[in-house]
């Protein structure tokens, strides 16, 4: 199913696959770093987003300006925002830059001597996006998620783990597609649990943790073009207008109606830059009465007019 397809289903009720497909996720590698006695590497900040799991043995994530981060056989990390980090088994290991170790995409890579025992084994993937991620996805989230081995859900990873690590080890055909396709489960997986923890900063995903504000939240995915009130959406989530604002306030970190103006706006500019659709169709298709209105709304939050945004903005 394409981006354009997903986003634009009108029976679609989950926003967590509405803002994956509007961003145009994607895994753009996958591989394996098998680890032997100590080591430690330095990687640059990722373009987009950056997955790692233990698989086995122990080591530490230090991502620029935080503090370390204690991994074991289990664990799982997603990195969000573009910082510098590295991976280390001891602070006592001279720290080497990783990318001349990753000479292939979907190879395997080896840290620490190459007479040593293996200690530990990573499966890691990157992630890009090709419309707005930073502000829609990225920004709402903290710089980095972290899964737990104990975790629910924590298990079923590691088997997906193991998928990836055979179909990159046995080289079969399709492997890195398949990994890939395998990662972006890994992705899911770590953004559900966040989303269940309650925790972090406000933000559309955090909403989906609170039932009220979740059930509002999949009512206007559903049918962003509807002429929702704040008084239609508390009907539709049971409760009253005051109770929905003040809970979607706290959990989004705006209110209801705000926040239906930024999902339009950034439908609307996604169509402007995927779809050859007229101005004043895209207009009606998100819930704008008219060409002028939509142009209106649209430059007050992005500065320009949804003709200059068509042709100067890139699909990726």
């Amino acid at each position: 199913m394409s981006p354009e397809e997903s986003i634009d289903r009108p029976d679609s009720l989950d926003p967590l696959e509405d803002v994956l497909a509007l961003v145009g996720t994607r895994a753009t590698s996958a591989s394996t770093l098998t680890g032997r006695g100590e080591w430690a590497l330095r990687f640059p900040a990722p373009a987009g987003a950056k997955f790692n799991s233990v698989v086995q043995g122990t080591c530490t994530l230090t991502v620029a300006g935080h503090e370390p981060l204690p991994l074991r056989a289990g664990d799982s990390f997603l990195l969000t925002s573009p910082a510098p980090f590295a991976l280390a088994t001891s602070p006592a290991a001279t720290v080497q830059p990783a990318s001349p170790l990753f000479r292939g995409e979907g190879r395997g890579a080896q840290a620490g001597p190459a007479t040593a025992p293996v200690t530990t084994r990573l499966v890691g993937a990157s992630f890009r996006f090709a419309h707005r991620a930073r502000r829609l996805l990225l920004d709402p989230l903290p710089p980095v998620l972290l899964l737990p081995a104990h975790a629910d859900g924590a298990a079923f990873v590691q088997q997906t783990l193991g998928r990836i690590e055979r179909e990159l080890d046995e080289e079969r055909l399709g492997a890195r597609q398949v990994a890939q396709q395998l990662a972006l489960v890994m992705l899911v997986d770590l953004l559900r649990h966040h989303a269940s923890t309650g925790q972090g900063p406000s933000g559309w995903l955090r909403g989906l943790d609170d039932p009220v504000t979740a059930t509002a939240l999949r009512a206007i995915h559903a049918d962003p073009a509807r002429r929702w009130s704040v008084r239609s959406l508390a009907e539709t989530a049971h409760v009253s207008r005051s109770t929905l604002a003040a809970r979607f306030k706290k959990s989004v970190g705006q209110g209801p109606v705000e926040y239906l103006t930024r999902w339009r706006l950034e439908l609307a500019a996604h169509r402007l830059i995927t779809t050859d659709q007229p101005i004043a169709a895209i207009a009606q298709s998100v819930g704008y009465g008219s060409e002028t209105a939509l142009g209106l709304a649209f430059k007050r939050e992005f500065g320009t007019t949804p003709g200059a945004y068509r042709r100067t903005a890139s699909p990726t």
